[in-house]
């Protein structure tokens, strides 16, 4: 199982996010999709994220399965 990335590398393959945990940071699914993490803050804010995020207070994840489908419909 590979790890996301880090801060400053490359947006990830398909192939590469398959192998992530079953959710991840924000920041790493911002930069999978292509937008930034701010972005991304701001559509979990308004409800209107193209992901299923999982929140715990001012926490959240992304739950990966939700974004390989998004990728995989792109």
């Amino acid at each position: 199982m590979s790890t996301p990335p880090s801060q400053g590398r490359p947006c990830p393959t398909l192939d590469e996010i398959r192998g992530w945990p079953a959710a991840v940071g924000v920041p790493d699914a911002a930069r999978a999709i292509g937008i930034s993490k701010s972005q991304m803050y701001e559509l979990i804010k308004r409800g209107e994220a193209p992901v299923k995020v999982l929140s715990f207070g001012a926490r959240h994840r992304v739950v990966t399965a939700s974004l390989i489908q998004l990728l995989e419909a792109a």
